[in-house]
C-alpha cells in the first residue's frame, strides 16, 4: 500500500478526476482512486480560495444572508471531521472549537432574513492550518482503512466519499459568493480562467426555436445498488408517463433575456406571482442580478467583468425565469413554462446524453473548459445544445422524495428541510459541477429567489406539469397513527388494523361480500385491507384529517410521514400501497368524514360493519350500538372491537357501555354489549383477544390487546 502525499501540490491539470465507481475487482486500486479523488478535490477547493486578494476579503460578507468565506473555508474540512467522528473512523476531533464554528451553515429562509448572529471567526492561518491536519488524517483513514467492494450505503467507506461529494458542493457554491464579492476583493489566477470568445467581440447570439420531443415514458431514481454515489433524495423509484411537448433549442441568452428586460418585463405586474412581486419589489431588481450598467452592459465573472456577452446564457433565479415565461406565452400565444423535472428527463434521454466519462466532457463541465459559462451554441446534445452543462436549469418542480425515500444516518438533514415546496429542482448541472452533480440522477434544489449558476430553457406544452406531492405529516398524533397503520411492526405484534379486517374477512365465511363499512376507519388501513374481499368499502371516520390521510392514500398512493425518535429530533418515514400490495383495491375504498352516532341515511344496507376501537371514543356509544343494526343487511356481520379504555375525556360516566358496578356485581363491557344488541344480533363464537403496538418514539411503545367480538344481524 503507498501512502499518499499529504501536502497539497501545485495543480498539474484542470480535470477532477470522475466520481468512482463504487465497484470494481481491485480493492487497493479503489483505495489509491479514492485518495487521488480526495486529494484533488480538497486541493482544488483550497485553489477557489486563492481568488481573495486579502484576509479582508474571507470576513466581509458577499452577501447579507450568508456566512462570510471564512466560515466555507473552514466548513468542508469541519464536515469531513464531524462525520468520520460520527462514524468511528477518526478516533477524536482535531479542533473541537473550529469544527463548531464552522459546522452549520445559512439556510437563506427568504431574502429579508438577515443573519446578524456574531461570530468570532478564526483566522486565515489557523483555518489553513487545521485543514492540512484534516487532509492528513483523512488520508490517513484512505490508506489504512479495510475495503471490501462494493462501497455500500451502510458501509464504513460510504460517509468517505460523502464528504468527498459534500466539498464539491461548496466548491461549486463558493465560486458563486466570490462572484458576488466586491471585485476589489478578488484577482485573477490562471486555474480559473473564463471563456473569452464572446467577451471582446460582440458575438450575436443564435434565434431560438421550439423543436418538438414526442411523447415518451422516463424512469427516475437510482437503486441502492447503482454503481455511483448518491445523496438520499435519488434513491428509490418514479416511471411516468410524459406528453410530446416543445423545447427550446438553446438555453435562454443574454440577448433573448435583453427582450424581457427592455419591454418592461420587471416592471411588469401580471407576470409576476405573489412571490415574485414580494422578492422583487424588495430586491428593486430591475434586472439580472449579474448585468452590470456602465454606458453599457457589462456581466460580472468571478473576477472581473466583461463586456456583455449576449450569446452566454443568461443567469437568474427561478422567480425571474417564471416571469420571462409568463412574459414569452403572453407575446407568443404559445403555453410558455418552464419544464417539469419529468420534462428535463425525456430531453435528456431523448437528446441521446451521455454520462460524463472521458475528459475533457462533452459539455462545458467539470471545470474543464471555462470557469464560467460560455456561448449557448457551443456544445451540441443531439438537436439541442446544452441538455446538461453550461448553467443549472430551473425546473418548474419543487423537490420531492421518490417512493423508497431514506435518509442516511450521517447526514439526516441534506434533503429533508427542503421537502417544504419553496425549493425548486435544477438540472444538468453548471461550469462548476463536477462529481455527483453532474449525474443525470443528480437532484439539488434551491431556493426560487436563490442565485446559482442558474440559467433555463422553456418549453410549450398544452399539458400541465406536475407537481409531487412533498408534505411530510409532522403533526405527532397523525404520525403515530399513520405509523400504526402503514408502516413496521414491532415485538413481532402483526399489524394491528390488518389482522381485524383478516378476522371480519373469515368471520364473513361465504356470505356475499358486496359492500362494507369501516366506521372509525381512523387513516384507513383496515378500509384498503377490506378491499381485497369486498366490492366496495366505505371508510368513516369523525376525524377530518384521520379521514384525509386515507383519501391521500387512495388519491396519491403514498403517505410521508416523521416519527418522534428522542425530543426533538425525527426520523422520515414513506408507506405506499404498492408496498402493502393494495395499490389494486384504491378504486375500491371511498372516505368521508360522519358521525358513528348520527350517520347518514345513505350509509346503511351493508354485509360488514367493522368497528375497531371505536365504542370506548363515542360520546354515547349505547345510542350508536342500538341503531348500528339499522347498517346491515339480515344476516350481515358486525365486528367490534375495543380495549375497552372508557375515559371520561370521550365518554361521560353515565354513558359508559360496561366498566362498574352494576347491581353490585360487575358489569363487563362485553355484558353491556349482549344487553344493547341481543334483539337485533346474535353473537358468533367466543370474544377474541388481538394485540396491537403504538409506537410513540423509539424508545416508548404501548402494547396493548383489545376484545373483538363477532355479532350477526338476525332482526
Amino acid at each position: 500500500m503507498t501512502a499518499v502525499e499529504t501536502q497539497r501540490p501545485q495543480l498539474s491539470s484542470s480535470y477532477l478526476p470522475r466520481s468512482p465507481a463504487l465497484d470494481g475487482s481491485d480493492p487497493e486500486a479503489k483505495r489509491a482512486e479514492m485518495a487521488e479523488y480526495f486529494t484533488s478535490v480538497f486541493d482544488r477547493y483550497e485553489s477557489l480560495f486563492d481568488l481573495l486578494a486579502n484576509d479582508a476579503a474571507f470576513y466581509d460578507k458577499p452577501i447579507a444572508l450568508r456566512h462570510p468565506l471564512i466560515f466555507y473555508f473552514g466548513h468542508t474540512a469541519t464536515f469531513y471531521t464531524n462525520k468520520l467522528v460520527l462514524a468511528k473512523l477518526l478516533p477524536e476531533r482535531i479542533d473541537p472549537r473550529l469544527e463548531s464554528i464552522c459546522a452549520v451553515g445559512v439556510d437563506e429562509m427568504s431574502w429579508d432574513d438577515l443573519d446578524d448572529t456574531h461570530y468570532e471567526w478564526p483566522s486565515v492561518g489557523e483555518v489553513r492550518a487545521y485543514r492540512q491536519k484534516v487532509r492528513a488524517a483523512v488520508l490517513k483513514v484512505i490508506n489504512s482503512l479495510p475495503l471490501q467492494l462494493p462501497i455500500q450505503w451502510e458501509g464504513t467507506w460510504w460517509p468517505i466519499i460523502m464528504c468527498i461529494e459534500h466539498e464539491l458542493i461548496h466548491l461549486e457554491t463558493s465560486t458563486v459568493l466570490i462572484r458576488q464579492h466586491k471585485l476589489e476583493y478578488v484577482r485573477s489566477s490562471p486555474e480559473w480562467s473564463p471563456c473569452k470568445s464572446s467577451c471582446a467581440v460582440q458575438s450575436a447570439a443564435p434565434e431560438n426555436q421550439l423543436l418538438s420531443l414526442p411523447a415518451g415514458q422516463v424512469t427516475l431514481g437510482k437503486a441502492r445498488n447503482a454503481d455511483r454515489y448518491g445523496w438520499d433524495n435519488e434513491y428509490g423509484h418514479r416511471q411516468v408517463d410524459v406528453e410530446a411537448f416543445q423545447a427550446s433549442r438553446y438555453l435562454v441568452s443574454n440577448a433573448e433575456f435583453l427582450q424581457f428586460v427592455e419591454a418592461g418585463g420587471y416592471a411588469d405586474d401580471d407576470v409576476w406571482d405573489d412571490e415574485g412581486l414580494k422578492w422583487r419589489n424588495f430586491a428593486a431588481a430591475r434586472h439580472p442580478a449579474f448585468w452590470v450598467w456602465r454606458d453599457a452592459w457589462y456581466l460580472r465573472l468571478m473576477s472581473e467583468e466583461v463586456s456583455m456577452p449576449w450569446d452566454w446564457p443568461v443567469e437568474v433565479n427561478c422567480l425571474e425565469a417564471s416571469a420571462f415565461c409568463r412574459w414569452k406565452a403572453r407575446e407568443t400565444g404559445e403555453p410558455i413554462r418552464l419544464p417539469s423535472e419529468d420534462e428535463w428527463y425525456r430531453l435528456y434521454d431523448h437528446a441521446g446524453v451521455q454520462e460524463v466519462s472521458s475528459a475533457p466532457a462533452s459539455a462545458n463541465l467539470q471545470l474543464e473548459h471555462f470557469a464560467s459559462p460560455c456561448p449557448v451554441t457551443e456544445f451540441a446534445h443531439g438537436d439541442f445544445y446544452d441538455v446538461v452543462g453550461n448553467v443549472w436549469q430551473w425546473t418548474h418542480t419543487p423537490i420531492y422524495p421518490f417512493d423508497g425515500f431514506q435518509v442516511h444516518p450521517l447526514y439526516d438533514d441534506f434533503t429533508t428541510p427542503t421537502f417544504d415546496n419553496q425549493h425548486n429542482l435544477i438540472k444538468g448541472g453548471s461550469w462548476a459541477s463536477c462529481g455527483n452533480e453532474t449525474r443525470r440522477s443528480a437532484r439539488y434544489a434551491f431556493r426560487r429567489h436563490f442565485f446559482q449558476h442558474a440559467g433555463f430553457r422553456y418549453v410549450s406544452s398544452d399539458a400541465q406539469a406536475q407537481e409531487p406531492n412533498a408534505y411530510y405529516e409532522s403533526d405527532r398524533q397523525m404520525s403515530e397513527y399513520a405509523e400504526f397503520h402503514y408502516g413496521d411492526s414491532y415485538f413481532n405484534v402483526a399489524n394491528f388494523p390488518k389482522a381485524m379486517a383478516e378476522l371480519a374477512i373469515a368471520a364473513m365465511g361465504d356470505q356475499p361480500a358486496e359492500t362494507a363499512l369501516d366506521l372509525g376507519c381512523a387513516s384507513g388501513r383496515a378500509t384498503f385491507e377490506l378491499a381485497r374481499h369486498f366490492a366496495h368499502v366505505t371508510g368513516i371516520d369523525f376525524s377530518a384529517r384521520f379521514v384525509g390521510q386515507g383519501a391521500e392514500m387512495a388519491e396519491q398512493g403514498i403517505l410521508r410521514y416523521t416519527l418522534t425518535d428522542e425530543g426533538e429530533l425525527v426520523s422520515y418515514k414513506s408507506s405506499s400501497l404498492a408496498d402493502l400490495q393494495l395499490a389494486e383495491y384504491a378504486s375500491k375504498v371511498a372516505f368521508y368524514q360522519g358521525d358513528a352516532c348520527n350517520l347518514k341515511p345513505q350509509f346503511s344496507g351493508y354485509d360488514l360493519v367493522l368497528a375497531v376501537n371505536l365504542i370506548d371514543r363515542l360520546y354515547n356509544p349505547a345510542s350508536f350500538l342500538e341503531t348500528v343494526h339499522e347498517r346491515l343487511k339480515l344476516g350481515g356481520k358486525l365486528v367490534l372491537a375495543s380495549p375497552y379504555t372508557w375515559l371520561e375525556e370521550h365518554t361521560p360516566r353515565a354513558q359508559w357501555v360496561g366498566g362498574f358496578k352494576k347491581d353490585g356485581e360487575n358489569y363487563t363491557t362485553l355484558d353491556g354489549l349482549q344487553d344493547l344488541l341481543g334483539k337485533h344480533f346474535r353473537q358468533v363464537g367466543e370474544p377474541q383477544k388481538v394485540e396491537f403496538v403504538i409506537r410513540e418514539t423509539r424508545h416508548k411503545f404501548q402494547h396493548s390487546y383489545s376484545e373483538a367480538s363477532v355479532w350477526e344481524r338476525i332482526l
